[in-house]
């Protein structure tokens, strides 16, 4: 039977758990509005979505990575 809610909410808790940071780390990423959060009565939640697409715009890629040229490291 499908979830009622259309996508999982994580509280900041359980985001910190997820990303290996402190809590205070992701109370912090919501303020500047670099991972976006809802409010359900006093208490925040994110979406698992978000986190996702959080993480990924983050993924670093090494030199000589194959299928790209170059990377984020300056040439030696």
């Amino acid at each position: 039977m499908a979830s009622a809610v259309p996508y999982d909410l994580l509280t900041p808790r359980e985001v910190a758990e997820v990303m290996r940071v402190s809590t205070m780390t992701v109370y912090r990423l919501i303020k500047s509005g670099e991972l976006p959060a809802m409010r359900v009565g006093k208490h925040l939640r994110i979406r698992g979505n978000d986190v996702a697409a959080f993480l990924d715009a983050r993924i670093v890629r090494t030199p000589g990575a194959p299928g790209k040229e170059g990377g984020p490291w300056p040439a030696a």
